[in-house]
């Protein structure tokens, strides 16, 4: 007999990971596939990055750290906190993770219990739905629409708090969106007086405005940050938690338990990024910047629809009602005839339903050629 836990059950897979894995099958047959799917910067580490990795190797730093993480990668996050947002943050309320998806784990088991409830937006990022259920507590969907610019309402936010509210949940620049959250809605959001956790990955990769963290407005905030994004270490695995400091022990309690530490090698490389990587993020969010302005008028000159045109991350979230009420059968249909990976929007919610996501985290002559065959597809007879 099966014995599981129901939330488990209640889980949804993440489709753009079925994406890329028939992809990849279909590679391994010989098939030349364009990845416009995932959310993974095509560029490798910056070269001071690899080189602190190979010398922390050569020093032989290849134990255990301190939980929360190596104290002198602490002192560089905070930092750097100070110097991008003028906040100042305690390296002590600093904890340091296997990147920032165990953090969404620590935050979410901290705050969370079978009563509980967490406000998400729909769409969004797929994960946040399912740690939520992963934490025991249940996920309340808060609807975006084209016509607020993809924003939050802070007015149907504060319809959804209530005695069982044990945090709103908020990302910026936001997946799939590629939105900026505006600084009147921060603002509003730290002062409704129930705990933020604010996703802030994609900072750095931003192309209008500027990105604001939730730390500029309240010192209560759960600020989730890594180093996959802007400094393209996806694979290093190297994030992190910054909390309000009453909650840290326990914090640290669920990291010794789940997680030991974060890796002694990627910590020292992350040190490298926050010292020495600036200019690199510049030229990369250069190139992105080029990518995304190509993408948004192809896509526009090809069928899709884009009211809102993206600010920040490597996301378009386009507009396929035209083509399609099915974005998932949409989706492998491109993928099987067309050889283009991209993301079906429901993936990202209901909200999402008759929308795409295309990542421009690859190559504009990759970019052009998979769209040339998006378009092709599209201008097929049968269709």
């Amino acid at each position: 007999m099966k014995h599981t836990n129901p939330q488990v059950e209640q889980m949804t897979s993440f489709i753009v990971m079925d994406v890329l894995e028939r992809a990849n099958e279909l590679q391994k047959q010989g098939i030349d596939i364009i990845h416009l799917e995932v959310g993974e910067p095509d560029f490798d580490v910056p070269s001071c990055v690899a080189e602190a990795a190979k010398a922390a190797y050569d020093r032989h730093l290849t134990h255990y750290t301190h939980s929360l993480g190596d104290p002198e990668l602490r002192r560089e996050i905070a930092a750097f906190y100070q110097r991008e947002y003028g906040v100042a943050v305690d390296p002590d309320c600093i904890i340091v993770t296997s990147g920032s998806s165990p953090s969404i784990l620590l935050a979410l088991m901290l705050l969370c219990n079978p009563e509980s409830e967490v406000v998400l937006s729909n769409p969004g990022y797929a994960c946040y739905r399912n740690f939520v259920l992963a934490a025991q507590a249940k996920p309340v969907l808060v609807p975006l629409s084209e016509e607020k610019g993809l924003q939050y309402d802070i007015e149907a936010i504060r319809k959804c708090v209530n005695q069982h509210t044990a945090a709103i949940f908020i990302n910026s620049p936001m997946n799939p969106t590629g939105m900026l959250l505006e600084e009147s809605f921060l603002k509003e959001v730290a002062a409704l007086g129930v705990p933020v956790i604010s996703d802030e990955i994609y900072h750095g990769l931003v192309y209008e405005r500027r990105a604001h963290s939730i730390l500029e407005y309240t010192d209560q905030a759960f600020v989730l940050n890594g180093f996959s994004k802007r400094f393209a270490m996806t694979g290093l695995r190297l994030g992190y938690l910054i909390a309000p400091k009453s909650y840290m022990r326990s914090l640290q309690k669920l990291q010794q338990n789940l997680f030991i530490c974060a890796s002694s090698i990627a910590q020292q490389a992350g040190i490298a990024a926050l010292r020495q990587a600036d200019s690199d993020v510049e030229r990369m969010r250069q190139i992105y910047d080029e990518r995304r302005k190509y993408m948004i008028a192809r896509l526009r000159e090809i069928g899709f629809e884009i009211k809102v045109e993206p600010q920040g991350a490597f996301y378009i979230f386009a507009d396929a009602r035209k083509f399609t009420a099915d974005s998932y059968r949409f989706a492998f249909d491109v993928l099987e005839h067309a050889h283009v990976g991209i993301t079906p929007g429901v993936d990202f919610g209901t909200g999402g339903e008759g929308y795409v996501r295309f990542s421009y985290a690859n190559s504009l002559e990759n970019i052009k050629e998979g769209l040339d065959r998006i378009s092709r597809y599209l201008s097929r007879p049968e269709l």
